[in-house]
């Protein structure tokens, strides 16, 4: 029997849960062709919405095409270049010969390398000469664009990890390239996402950069705990198996609502579950959970400086005023400043989130651990 929820990969039908509103805003936003900007933690769903989306919009747009874009191991400007040429290629092609003829169709000045698969399922690689791009970018820059006209598509360029373009050579330059091209496209949108939340509020909230008021701004939230805990009765149910109110509300309270850890926490109840789940079956998966993840804990926190781990400490503790004397010399804290140099550094390295001045743990797991393994 398979297990009834999902993690660390996209989430489809069933393993789906909520996010209504934020589905249907972004449907109507793939189909009306406007820029879209999504903005939350990691591991919050951010890709499975995005699915979903287009699919959805797809279903009801023949018209409308969708390209997925993952940013997440390229680092040069080249490797996106041609990653942009072959799935927006891909996306609009039915089948590979036609792929093959649309990469020769649409380049004028660059003489695209294609190769195939043996597989002819498989999808056609494309590549160009680095040089001959650094020339002419406008080509693979416009060419959803060119494409759109010429076959009357509306296409949407979804690109995940897109904060990941700070590690170019150059990359405000290439921003400012990036804008000036996409900005003037009526027949395709741009989606864009990534996991470092606090470099994507910088890319877009900051009004020296070039992507800044791009497109709409969505701000992802928690699952809320009624939505969490009817899909929990339902998947359970689905495999004829059940769950207990009060062990559904303790998995949404121990994960926080962190979409990730709900469908985790929920697979290890599940799978130490014969009949029905109870609180005392969670407890005993949560703390299984903290253990698995000790050891990555432990290497995450060998990282950080004594005054960040006393700043964390305090946290813990529920210290509304860190920064008064008593609490700065209860927790060996040095001065304000080391309070604010370890915040900053904190969310930079996405252990802590700051959300309008409310500072919180982006991973819940790891602050129950810090409160009941290392700081006790």
């Amino acid at each position: 029997m398979e297990t009834p929820f999902v993690f660390g990969k996209i989430a489809t039908e069933k393993n789906f849960t909520d996010r209504i509103e934020e589905t249907a805003t972004l449907v109507a936003h793939f189909q009306s062709l406007i820029n879209t900007i999504i903005i939350s933690p990691r591991r919050w769903g951010k890709s499975s919405l995005v699915n979903k989306a287009a699919r959805l919009a797809m279903e009801q747009d023949e018209r409308l095409r969708v390209c997925h874009i993952d940013l997440f191991n390229v680092r040069s400007e080249e490797h996106f270049y041609s990653l942009l040429a072959q799935r927006v290629i891909a996306a609009t092609s039915t089948r590979w010969e036609e792929a093959v003829e649309n990469a020769k169709r649409f380049f004028t000045r660059l003489v695209p390398k294609i190769s195939i698969s043996a597989d002819p399922m498989n999808e056609v690689s494309i590549d160009f000469d680095w040089d001959d791009v650094k020339q002419n970018p406008d080509e693979v820059l416009d060419l959803a664009e060119k494409i759109a006209c010429e076959k009357g598509l509306k296409i949407v360029v979804c690109v995940d990890e897109f904060q990941n373009i700070s590690e170019f050579t150059n990359p405000g330059y290439f921003q400012k390239k990036l804008r000036s091209h996409w900005q003037q496209h009526q027949h395709v949108a741009y989606c864009l996402y990534g996991s470092k939340r606090h470099m994507m509020l910088e890319v877009f909230t900051d009004s020296s950069m070039p992507f800044y008021k791009f497109g709409n701004l969505m701000f992802l939230e928690k699952i809320a705990t009624p939505h969490l805990v009817a899909f929990f009765h339902a998947r359970f149910a689905d495999t004829g198996k059940s769950i207990t109110d009060e062990a559904a509300h303790l998995i949404a309270l121990l994960a926080d609502n962190h979409p990730y850890y709900a469908q985790q926490l929920a697979q290890l109840s599940w799978l130490r579950t014969q009949g029905e789940c109870t609180a005392e079956v969670v407890h005993e998966a949560h703390e299984a959970l903290v253990e698995q993840l000790s050891l990555l804990f432990v290497t995450v926190t060998e990282t950080l400086t004594t005054q960040q781990l006393c700043y964390l400490k305090a946290l813990i503790a529920g210290e509304k005023s860190i920064s008064s004397t008593e609490t700065m010399h209860r927790y060996r804290i040095s001065s304000p400043t080391s309070i604010t140099r370890s915040r900053a550094a904190l969310v930079k390295n996405d252990i802590l989130d700051n959300k309008a001045g409310e500072v919180s743990f982006q991973d819940p797991i790891y602050a129950y651990w810090l409160k009941t393994r290392y700081f006790r």
